[in-house]
């Protein structure tokens, strides 16, 4: 873990369900580290919830499962639904201030970090494989926001891992498909493409008062979009604004859903049914994250 990492953890009270997650996967032998041997690493598509993730321990137990049933990657290629910039954009190399794009929670979430080693090359890589009328820009200040840093921190908690945010420069689900398609040939390098939303994300709709109830339009959401996936209905996916049951709820707006047709753009088949690494609720919202080959 980097020095100013670990310095700011160690802020955490050893109470915080944060602080048991990092003693619990401290003990754990050495991840392997991914080679060509092991093939294309996948394409994964999670939701990231809020810093309030940080003190739901079997959230965050599922998270580090899922990162070690994996090879550990050589780098990683986040989009995130908290930067919308078009056209898209990448951010620092450099460790760089993270993005607490939040507001309302406990004072320790804005002390934590996450820095993690440079990583220029995959920058260098990513902007060369744009086209050449659409060239990358670099806010060479920006850092990562809690829609990256958040379920990252959870997962590859030594932040050893050089770490590149892509700005999401579209809704529109075909574009998205296609700047995946772009991304694919990164997973052959091992780097770890994600897409990081929620499966439903209706914050304004959900009931407060018993924040365990499960809402009939993220249920059936969600369901409609697990079905879907399944038959490698890809086309009706992209038509999720009229099909999908709920939506006006499930997504008010929709920059949580799509991020995952930037992961399925990046799979060798985005028709093909995705392994579903997460699922059930958390307050009442979807929590179904895929991975797809």
């Amino acid at each position: 873990m980097s020095t100013s990492t670990a310095a700011a953890d160690a802020t955490i009270p050893t109470t915080h369900p944060f602080a048991a997650h990092l003693r619990t996967v401290s003990s754990l032998a050495p991840q392997p580290e991914w080679t060509p041997a092991y093939g294309p690493l996948p394409a994964l598509y999670l939701g990231h919830g809020a810093p309030m993730l940080f003190e739901m321990s079997d959230w965050m137990m599922q998270l580090h499962t899922w990162a070690r049933s994996l090879p550990k990657p050589k780098a990683i290629l986040i989009v995130s639904a908290h930067w919308e910039h078009a056209p898209a954009a990448i951010s620092a190399s450099a460790p760089s201030e993270l993005v607490y794009d939040f507001g309302g929670f406990a004072p320790v979430y804005y002390t934590m970090r996450y820095d993690t080693p440079v990583a220029s090359e995959l920058a260098a890589t990513v902007s060369a494989l744009m086209p050449d009328t659409e060239p990358l820009h670099q806010h060479r200040t920006r850092g990562l926001d809690h829609g990256a840093w958040v379920p990252l921190k959870i997962m590859y908690p030594e932040a050893d891992i050089p770490v590149l945010q892509l700005s999401m420069p579209t809704h529109d689900p075909e574009r998205l498909l296609n700047l995946g398609r772009r991304l694919r040939t990164l997973r052959d390098e091992g780097v770890l493409v994600i897409g990081s939303g929620y499966m439903t994300h209706g914050l304004p709709y959900i009931d407060w008062h018993d924040p365990t109830a499960i809402p009939g339009w993220s249920r059936d959401f969600d369901l409609w979009a697990a079905e879907t996936m399944a038959r490698g209905a890809v086309d009706e996916l992209s038509d999720y604004r009229r099909l999908a049951p709920g939506l006006p709820y499930a997504h008010p707006t929709v920059e949580h859903f799509t991020p995952l047709f930037i992961t399925l753009g990046a799979a060798e088949d985005p028709t093909a049914a995705p392994a579903t690494a997460i699922d059930g609720f958390a307050i009442g919202l979807s929590k179904r994250s895929i991975q797809v080959a």
